[in-house]
């Protein structure tokens, strides 16, 4: 039958093809975007009464309390204090010690297995009295397990069924509290290495939920099921991998404990041999991120290691290692801080063709109470004994109180030296385990010192002034570029790395001072170089010839303590080009954004309590954000 070509018809056919042509290109702008639009907070780092040395020290609180806390109810505290959050976390780990875990739970109770153990009836005893007694046997558990000289009774390992009994109560926690989308639990445990006291721990973390978590057993530290050399704890993350199909992280913190041990460049268990391209290529796969804030100190850089940079000197803890058996040295600080450590990582780069300190950066508490409590008039201490109280700061006796001290050596530090911690940023495509597991393993991640500062910053080598115009900087900064966590590709001849960069304060937080641009690189001589670029502030301040840039001004008053947002700025927008580049030079760059100065922790307790502090206490603090490095590394 031969089809009549009408005029109506041939009208169909040609609008359906233009319908067909059209339809090609899709209407919505936002149905073809793959980009992560979701910015979660979180805490990756704490610890319930089943860590030993948080039981030990009067913590009552179980996981499941904790995510009752996080989520934003009103709980009592370990002191039996009402205490609610401001805001309710997105996301949590649990991360307890797995030597020893849960062990603590039977020492108070004080079974039959305990009692028939030295180490454990004398710790036992103490517990039981209470007070500063109590304390010093919390003191002595930490000490005798990181010395390696805590008996076998006390140091729960895998084989033994409370140890097994107690992971697996804690998976069950995790999954009961998971809500998808609304509240995301991250199963975890932290491995805690200690070398004659010098931290070397890593919290770890899975993608998974409990169909691959629950019969494993956690890798502890104590041989011979355990080991301190994170060479082994390596092999264990790949053999999960490998038995399960999961996927699992670790996260390196406190490298100021370590006394030059975290980030050192030769092998310390191999007597200070060179590492080998094995060692590199397997710390850089398993360890992406890097703990750079928590309530024992900050670690982006120290002073001494940065002294140009006036915003160096922050809450740095820089006194000895762990457990205060060996005092600091200045050579051990440049293989303690994240900056120092990521210049050595380009020298390693170079060397071996792996950068093994290619971390981003993520944050947390470190609280041993169980209670994530980031905001400074909000304060519950990393301690139960440093939970609210009028002598946390300065004792009955009119002395300010000392946290850990080593007479013999002649240092240690005060209880007001510890830090409001800090609070990770994810930006992820969906508030679920492998949303949030998926932007840390690419670096998509960074770290603020507690306040929920909002950042964004892109590099590329086509970035424009113009582009901050965008009314979704996300939109044009993934198609022009990479952020932050990436890597710069190869650039054509006589083009510089661009950054465009957005940063908004913390809606219930203080407004912003500045934004920088940290870059660190290598030279052609193999030598290291750092320098601080001012990109973005608030008022009408000018730089200065040598881009220095004048103070923001101080609102705070401590009679209250308050401050006001009248300096400063609720959002900074940024551009930069860097015309000092150099192609054949490896190079890294990332953001920190710096808050006005407000109230530190410490000035909230001196009107609270009607406190007349020492001078030494620190009552002002500006708080930050640091954003994941971006990377260049030239072509072969």
């Amino acid at each position: 039958m031969k089809l009549l070509q009408t005029p109506l018809l041939c009208a169909l056919l040609v609008t359906s093809m233009s319908y067909a042509q059209e339809s090609k290109k899709t209407y919505s702008p936002y149905a073809d975007r793959a980009y992560p639009t979701k910015l979660l907070f979180g805490e990756q780092h704490i610890h319930s009464a089943l860590s030993a040395d948080a039981g030990g020290g009067g913590t009552k609180l179980l996981p499941r309390d904790l995510y009752r806390f996080a989520k934003g109810h009103e709980i009592l505290s370990n002191t039996n204090q009402p205490i609610k959050r401001n805001r309710a976390l997105d996301f949590m780990c649990i991360t307890e010690h797995t030597d020893g875990m849960g062990a603590i739970t039977d020492i108070l109770k004080g079974t039959p297995e305990i009692m028939a153990d030295k180490q454990g009836k004398d710790l036992h005893d103490r517990f039981a009295q209470g007070g500063n007694v109590a304390k010093k046997a919390s003191q002595d558990l930490i000490s005798w397990f990181s010395q390696g000289t805590l008996s076998t009774a006390l140091n729960y390992q895998p084989g033994n069924a409370g140890y097994k009994r107690t992971w697996q109560d804690l998976v069950n926690a995790a999954e009961e509290n998971n809500e998808p989308h609304k509240f995301t639990t991250m199963i975890a445990y932290e491995w805690t290495s200690l070398v004659k006291g010098n931290n070397l721990h890593r919290n770890v973390i899975f993608r998974d939920g409990p169909e691959r978590t629950y019969n494993i057993l956690p890798f502890t530290m104590t041989p011979p099921m355990g080991s301190p050399n994170p060479e082994d704890l390596w092999k264990w993350l790949q053999t999960y991998e490998d038995t399960t199909g999961g996927q699992v992280i670790a996260i390196p913190h406190n490298g100021d404990l370590s006394n030059g041990m975290l980030f050192n460049t030769v092998d310390d268990f191999k007597n200070g041999a060179k590492f080998d391209s094995n060692y590199i290529k397997t710390r850089a796969k398993w360890e992406k991120l890097y703990e750079i804030m928590q309530s024992k100190g900050d670690g982006e850089t120290h002073s001494k290691l940065s002294p140009k940079d006036e915003f160096a000197d922050y809450e740095t803890f820089d006194y000895g290692n762990l457990d205060a058996t060996e005092k600091k040295t200045d050579a051990m600080l440049e293989y303690e801080y994240a900056r120092s450590s990521l210049k050595n990582g380009l020298k390693l780069g170079k060397e071996f063709g792996t950068n093994p300190f290619k971390f981003g950066f993520v944050a947390g508490s470190d609280h041993h109470t169980g209670l994530a409590t980031q905001m400074d008039d909000n304060y519950f201490g990393a301690f139960t004994w440093m939970e609210p109280n009028r002598h946390r700061i300065v004792g009955k006796n009119g002395k300010i109180t000392v946290a850990k001290e080593n007479k013999k050596l002649d240092f240690g530090f005060d209880t007001w030296q510890y830090s409001s911690p800090g609070v990770t940023a994810v930006w992820a495509d969906a508030n679920t385990r492998a949303g949030i597991f998926d932007a840390m393993k690419r670096k998509e991640v960074y770290a603020t010192t507690g306040p929920r500062i909002r950042v964004r910053v892109f590099a590329g080598f086509d970035f424009t002034k113009e582009d901050l115009k965008h009314r979704d900087l996300a939109t044009v900064g993934y198609a022009k570029g990479v952020p932050m966590g990436g890597d710069l590709s190869v650039h054509n001849a006589g083009q510089n790395p661009t950054f465009i960069i957005a940063a908004m304060r913390d809606p219930e937080g203080a407004n912003l001072d500045r934004v920088q641009l940290i870059k660190g690189w290598i030279d052609t001589k193999g030598e290291t170089h750092e320098e601080v670029i001012n990109v973005a502030w608030g008022g009408d301040r000018k730089l200065s010839v040598n881009g220095k840039l004048p103070a923001v001004g101080d609102t705070v008053d401590l009679s209250v303590p308050t401050w006001t947002n009248t300096i400063g700025a609720a959002t900074l927008y940024g551009y930069y080009e860097d015309k000092d580049f150099d192609s054949k030079q490896s190079t890294f760059y990332y953001i920190r954004v710096l808050e006005i100065p407000t109230p530190r922790w410490t000035a909230y307790d001196a009107v609270r309590y009607n406190l007349t502090l020492p001078k030494e206490v620190k009552v002002k603090t500006q708080e930050r954000a640091y954003t994941s490095p971006i990377w260049y590394t030239p072509s072969k």
